[in-house]
C-alpha cells in the first residue's frame, strides 16, 4: 500500500509539472506565433524586384535594399572566413592536443565568457581597438567585430563533435603508423565534418541580425560602397535607422528587411539541422 500511495503521488506531481511544461512551451509558441504572423503580413508587403535593385532611398522616394544587402553579406562574409578557422584551430587543441591542460581550461573559461557576452560589448571593444585607431568607421571593424561573435560558436561545437568521435578511430590511425597531425586531418576531422559545417552555419545564423556591434564599427552608409575602409550599409542597421524613422515608407523597407533576415536565418537553421540528422544517422 504505501508504494502504491508513493508511485501516485509522484505520477500525480509528474502530471502537474508536465502540464506547467506544456502551457509554458504553448505560452511562448503564442508569442512566437502573433511575431511571426505579424512580420510576414508587414513584410511581403515590401518584397519586389527593386528592393534587391536599388539602393536605399532618401525619405519620400522608392527604393530598395541593394547596397544593405550586399554590404551584410560582405560583412558576414569575412566575419566567417576570419574566425572559422581560428575556432576551428582552437576547438581542435581543447579536444585533442590539450584536453585536460590548465591552459585548455582557461580558454573554455574564455570562450563561455564570450558566448555569453551581450553583442554590444563586442561593438565596443572593436570600437575601442580599431575605430578609434583608424578614425573612422569602417566595414573591416564591422566584420571583426562579428568575427569575435562567430569564433566562440565555431570553437565550442568543433570541440564537442571532436569530442565524439570514438577513440577507437583514432587508435587505429596511429597503429598504422600516421602522425597525430595527418589522424586529425584524414580521420577527426572527417568523422565530425557535418558537426563542425553545422556551427560554422549557427555562427552565421547569429551573426545575421547583429545590430549592436555594427552601429559601433561599420555605421552605415546611404550608398553603394564596396570600400572596406569606409562605412558600409547593412541590413541591421538600416533596419534599426528605417524602423526609429517617421516615414513609412522606410517602415515598409524596414520591414522587408526584417522579413529577410527572418528567412536566411531559418534556412540556416534548418539546414543546420538537416546536417546534424544526418550526421547522427
Amino acid at each position: 500500500m504505501r508504494n502504491t500511495r508513493l508511485y501516485n503521488e509522484r505520477k500525480r506531481r509528474n502530471g502537474f509539472f508536465l502540464t506547467l511544461s506544456v502551457l509554458a512551451a504553448l505560452f511562448g509558441l503564442l508569442w512566437l506565433g502573433f511575431i511571426l504572423t505579424s512580420l510576414f503580413y508587414n513584410g511581403f508587403s515590401g518584397i519586389s524586384g527593386r528592393l534587391f535593385a536599388e539602393n536605399t532611398p532618401p525619405p519620400g522616394s522608392d527604393g530598395g535594399l541593394a547596397n544593405a544587402i550586399f554590404g551584410s553579406v560582405v560583412m558576414s562574409s569575412l566575419a566567417v572566413a576570419g574566425g572559422t578557422p581560428i575556432g576551428l584551430l582552437a576547438g581542435t587543441y581543447l579536444a585533442e592536443y590539450g584536453r585536460y591542460s590548465r591552459l585548455s581550461f582557461f580558454v573554455r573559461f574564455v570562450n563561455d565568457i564570450l558566448l555569453s557576452a551581450p553583442s554590444i560589448v563586442t561593438g565596443l571593444f572593436i570600437y575601442e581597438i580599431i575605430v578609434v585607431n583608424m578614425h573612422g568607421f569602417s566595414a573591416l571593424a564591422g566584420a571583426a567585430s562579428l568575427m569575435v561573435i562567430v569564433i566562440p560558436v565555431v570553437v565550442r561545437t568543433t570541440e564537442n563533435m571532436l569530442l565524439l568521435v570514438p577513440n577507437g578511430l583514432r587508435e587505429a590511425a596511429a597503429a598504422l603508423g600516421a602522425p597525430r597531425n595527418a589522424i586529425i586531418k584524414a580521420v577527426t576531422w572527417r568523422a565530425a565534418r557535418a558537426g563542425i559545417v553545422t556551427g560554422v552555419l549557427l555562427a552565421v545564423a547569429r551573426i545575421s541580425g547583429e545590430t549592436a556591434p555594427l552601429l559601433f564599427t561599420a555605421l552605415n552608409n546611404q550608398f553603394w560602397s564596396t570600400d572596406l575602409d569606409k562605412p558600409m550599409a547593412n541590413l541591421p542597421v538600416v533596419i534599426f535607422q528605417f524602423a526609429m524613422s517617421p516615414y513609412e515608407d522606410w517602415h515598409k523597407l524596414a520591414w522587408a528587411g526584417a522579413l529577410l533576415i527572418t528567412i536566411a536565418v531559418l534556412a540556416l537553421s534548418v539546414t543546420a539541422r538537416l546536417l546534424e540528422s544526418s550526421r547522427r544517422s
